[in-house]
């Protein structure tokens, strides 16, 4: 799996169906084969960066 964000293969598993890239620091998590990209923030929230991605570059082919 590559990264959709940096193209990184450097992705960490970091609970169940959810995934952490350790080259951009963005955590995503998969539901359905499709990806959710978010911004992990100073005070440990998260922002969705879903907008940013075409619906394509998020799906997972199983």
């Amino acid at each position: 799996m590559r990264c959709p964000n940096c193209q990184s293969k450097d992705i960490g598993k970091i609970g169940t169906n959810q995934y952490y890239c350790w080259n951009c620091f963005v955590e995503m998590s998969l539901q359905k084969g499709k990806l959710s990209m978010h911004q992990v923030e100073e005070d440990g929230s998260l922002s969705s960066l879903d907008d940013l991605f075409e619906d394509q570059d998020l799906h997972v082919g199983m």
